[in-house]
């Protein structure tokens, strides 16, 4: 089985941005994963050349920010979207280069950037409105990776925060700790046995909302913040648990869920080929 890597040391953690405006879009692509403390994840506009495939209905309607985490109780999840009301999700995919990806690539991982993606699409924030994350994922599963969270967006599952790990220097506790949800990054497994890549090393597994849903190996609780949700017996907002939303989302694509490794329960893991 493999599990999560320790990686380099973190960078400041970058906020995801809000969508700007009513009828604004996330749909720009832009020319570095890495935004600038200015510039959000959804900001800079890549050249239009880079963009390969597009999914696109109406943009998501204002700007705002996250809220912080919640403690309240929440209504149990469900499996099901919010209702038949038209979405407003929309989603691009562009080509990325090795400058693009930053520390989180390097000559020798087991995949190189001609076969991961840049995938810019609409999250549900904790706020209850619409926001632009970014996502690097490989090629081979965009088109499951939209279908996911178009499903979460539709079902206002909450998303903290979205954008690629090399916002964090690829420095995947420091990515945690900022409550981001995070595709790609070069890095090996925490497993028995010599080393040996972790699945986010080949853009095929995903972290969602570190936070309220840690990383638990040897009683030790990754991020730490996330102590206060190794309890899974009472539903809050953004949780990954067995029957609800975010888990009913990656099954129906095909992926699997870290929440199911009973000794080192990884509740924000989910990954297309069960590592």
């Amino acid at each position: 089985m493999l599990r999560r890597a320790r990686p380099r040391p973190a960078l400041a953690a970058l906020a995801i941005t809000a969508l700007a405006g009513a009828g604004a879009a996330c749909s720009s692509p832009q020319a570095s994963l890495s935004p600038s403390p200015a510039v959000t994840a959804a900001a800079s506009p890549a050249p239009a050349a880079a963009i390969e495939t597009t999914t696109t209905t109406a943009a998501p309607r204002r700007t705002t920010t996250a809220a912080a985490p919640t403690s309240a109780s929440s209504p149990p999840p469900t499996a099901t979207s919010a209702g038949p009301r038209a979405s407003d999700f929309n989603a691009t995919v562009a080509a990325v280069t090795a400058a693009d990806l930053g520390a989180s690539w390097r000559p020798g991982c087991p995949v190189g950037p001609e076969e991961l993606r840049l995938v810019r699409l609409s999250v549900w924030g904790f706020d209850n409105q619409p926001h632009a994350g970014a996502i690097v994922v490989h090629r081979d599963v965009t088109d499951a990776v939209i279908t996911a969270f178009h499903r979460l967006y539709d079902g206002r599952f909450p998303i903290r925060r979205m954008e690629p790990i090399d916002a964090f220097g690829g420095d995947d506790p420091a990515s945690m700790a900022a409550d981001n949800t995070s595709g790609f990054n070069c890095r090996n497994a925490v497993a028995d046995g010599p080393p040996r890549w972790s699945v986010h090393a080949s853009g095929k597994a995903i972290d969602v909302n570190p936070v309220e849903n840690p990383y638990i190996e040897g009683g030790v609780v990754q991020p730490p913040a996330g102590a206060a949700y190794v309890s899974r017996s009472e539903y809050r907002p953004g949780m990954a648990v067995d029957g609800g939303q975010l888990t009913a989302a990656f099954a129906a694509v095909g992926w699997s869920w870290g929440g199911d490794w009973a000794a080192t329960p990884d509740y924000q893991h989910f990954s297309a080929t069960g590592g």
